[in-house]
């Protein structure tokens, strides 16, 4: 099954949504600012995209830029920041088995299912 971290302000994430509807396939949402994943789900999330932790972080975030810009952090304090404030993660995360990509453009959705 396919899963969508999901945020329904952002443009993007909704545009990601609808691939994946179109798709016909079996999807679950997760709407990562209330279902806050956990650290061990976050750590598995940022393995599956073969990415580290600060790529998943949005790094323009007003919050990031008051609390986290220019100090060196290790992975698990970014890990840690992200579980804090949900809102720094990037959206839309998408995962189909072992596969997993961040929806920025939408269209890398396509890639996965």
């Amino acid at each position: 099954m396919i899963t969508i971290y999901h945020n329904n302000r952002c443009r993007k994430s909704r545009e990601g949504l609808e691939i994946i509807q179109q798709s016909g396939k079996a999807f679950k949402i997760v709407n990562y600012l209330e279902e806050v994943p956990s650290e061990t789900d976050l750590k598995n999330i940022i393995k599956l995209l073969q990415i580290k932790p600060i790529e998943l972080v949005r790094v323009n975030e007003a919050i990031w830029k008051e609390n986290y810009k220019n100090k060196n952090l290790s992975d698990a304090e970014i890990i840690t920041a992200m579980l804090e404030t949900p809102k720094l993660i990037e959206r839309p995360i998408v995962i189909n088995g072992n596969k997993a990509v961040v929806g920025r453009p939408p269209e890398t959705i396509k890639q996965i299912i």
